[in-house]
């Protein structure tokens, strides 16, 4: 057995030194928001260093709902720096609505209608369900949110959920909550809120 030389274990070390530089120059080389920490929406990943339109985009769930922001020229805000808290109705929710509504609000006749039922689903801030809940219980068991419309939207809890009820009286759940946004917070609801 041949002994071994200081210069092979020489070589071997800045062997392995070189592949460690370029494995981590690697990682140094990918992008921020892959190492964020994402939650799935209508199978895509939702990255909080995005805002709300840039994520929402991605959400195969949210298709009415995008499209509706922009007819109701909605867009430039909900990319502003906010912060906002959007209750974003699925599309599902948009087909609880009676047959034609959707088609009807989304006319540009129907503009300030459809940017009306669309700010009702907007709260200034940036509000977690951890937020929702002590509002809750500050309130004796209910919390009135103040809409970027102007009426309230009341959060209640009911076997560990959370629930909205809007002017109507209609309800809906948040069904995935605390999807981080740059600015703001999207609460996923089931049903589409409607002010008085």
């Amino acid at each position: 057995m041949r002994p071994i030389r200081s210069t092979s274990i020489r070589t071997a070390a800045l062997a392995a030194g070189a592949a460690l530089a370029l494995g981590l120059g690697s990682i140094a080389t990918v992008p921020a928001f892959a190492k964020e920490m994402t939650k799935m929406v209508g199978g895509a990943a939702m990255y909080p260093s995005k805002n709300i339109v840039q994520n929402a985009v991605n959400s195969k769930d949210h298709t009415t709902l995008v499209a509706a922001v922009k007819a109701a020229g909605l867009v430039p805000t909900l990319e502003s720096p906010g912060p906002f808290t959007v209750f974003a109705p699925t599309n599902e929710a948009f087909k609880k609505l009676p047959a034609g509504t959707v088609q009807t609000l989304l006319k540009p006749e129907n503009k300030d209608k459809l940017k009306s039922i669309l700010t009702y689903h907007v709260v200034p801030g940036r509000l977690t369900t951890r937020d929702l809940r002590e509002k809750i219980k500050a309130g004796g068991g209910k919390a009135e949110l103040k809409t970027a419309e102007g009426e309230p939207l009341t959060v209640t809890e009911k076997n560990g959920k959370l629930w909205l009820t809007d002017a109507k009286g209609d309800t809906a759940e948040i069904t995935i909550s605390n999807v981080m946004q740059s600015n703001g917070v999207i609460q996923v609801i089931n049903t589409v809120m409607l002010p008085s």
